[in-house]
């Protein structure tokens, strides 16, 4: 099997491969790269795996006149850019021991202890230069049945990081067969390492969860993370059964990762996910704004577009009812709305608690009129 691609034909790409090539090394695709291009999906980072130690690829890449930086040489990592793109080139490894996330590597030349020390089959798979793919673990039929499955002892493979609990969740929402349930084998070992979560950064758990809602249909991933007890120690008090309402409403929309959070409930999401303050905020806004009912017109006013839309559609999830009518037209309309009188408009006739009660009952009113009311009738 071959995958084709423009980015395979990139000049500083080839000229990448063919200086490794001509030195008697191998230069190999892996991982995203070689599994999106299989899948017929955008490929972003170019990642390869080489039997050159990474003082050699350094040497070789610098003599060629190439842009070498010691990304992570201490674990066989450099990042040569070529015409511009950066290409992560890693040294053959195997795990002599490991701990959690950290673990005591070897540099190898064989192909295959490399690809026994990746995550998911699907992402242990390998290309050449001319498109060829190199499959040491038979990981091929599992991303053509868009299976995803652990290499090896599921066990072992979440030990060593206990990130690929949470990764196994959201590449099956990214990857696996929409109509299929998870790897049996896989998802009770999730199950029985769930303790694990606990020892990760909030930060990189946050980080997950935000990649995971942002899939185009997680809602099958995310119960399934419920049921296996996962999705309690990520985010205590969540509940996955209003997320399938929401997603089934959005049909057409660019997905929201924080309106779905916000679907989702729990205690704290911010703080347990370590939500940027931006982030933060916009779920209180959410949250807050799908307590009471108004119009759409009002939510797009009140949030503007992105959040107003989110907490029509989230409202109509959470009531299991059709948003009204027209309602995107309304929020919009309402985002590009602006409230026509000033506080200087009422003063020096109005000050103090005054004031901001007068402008809010004109607010209200401008509201009221689907914001037809100009300064002048409003004031008048």
């Amino acid at each position: 099997m071959r995958i084709t691609g423009d980015w395979l034909s990139q000049p500083g790409t080839q000229t990448l491969c063919a200086v490794l090539d001509e030195a008697g090394h191998r230069a190999l695709f892996v991982g995203g790269c070689v599994r999106n291009a299989l899948l017929g999906q955008p490929v972003a980072d170019l990642d390869l795996a080489t039997d050159a130690l990474p003082e050699r690829v350094s040497a070789l890449a610098s003599a060629a006149g190439l842009k070498v930086v010691p990304t992570g040489i201490e674990h066989g990592t450099v990042t040569v850019v070529a015409d511009g793109v950066p290409h992560e080139v890693t040294t053959f490894r195997r795990d002599v021991e490991t701990f959690g996330r950290h673990a005591v590597v070897a540099f190898s030349d064989d192909v295959a202890e490399d690809a026994a020390r990746r995550d998911f089959t699907m992402n242990a798979l390998y290309a050449e230069i001319s498109g060829t793919v190199i499959d040491p673990l038979g990981g091929l039929p599992d991303l053509i049945a868009r299976r995803v499955r652990f290499v090896g002892d599921p066990i072992r493979r979440i030990e060593e990081d206990y990130l690929r609990i949470l990764r196994f969740f959201r590449f099956h929402a990214i990857y696996g067969d929409p109509a299929g349930g998870l790897d049996a084998e896989g998802l009770a070992a999730c199950a029985a390492r769930v303790e694990g979560i606990g020892h990760l950064s909030r930060e990189r758990v946050g980080a997950e969860m935000r990649k995971l809602l942002g899939a185009a249909d997680p809602a099958p991933a995310v119960a399934a993370m419920e049921r296996a007890g996962v999705l309690a120690p990520v985010l205590p008090g969540a509940e996955s059964r209003t997320l399938p309402v929401l997603v089934h409403l959005e049909a057409g929309r660019e997905p929201d990762w924080l309106v779905r959070l916000a679907s989702l409930g729990g205690e704290d999401a911010a703080g347990h996910l370590r939500l940027s303050r931006a982030d933060a905020q916009s779920l209180e806004k959410l949250l807050s704004a799908v307590v009471e009912e108004a119009p759409p017109a009002e939510r797009g006013y009140r949030l503007g577009a992105r959040l107003g839309a989110g907490a029509v559609l989230l409202r109509a999830a959470l009531t299991a009812t059709a948003p009204p009518e027209g309602w995107e037209a309304a929020v919009a309309r309402g985002a590009d709305a602006r409230f026509p009188v000033r506080a200087a408009d009422l003063m020096p006739a109005l000050c103090g608690p005054a004031l901001g009660a007068r402008l809010r009952e004109l607010e209200e009113r401008w509201i009221a009129s689907g914001f037809r009311l100009d300064r002048e009738a409003l004031l008048a």
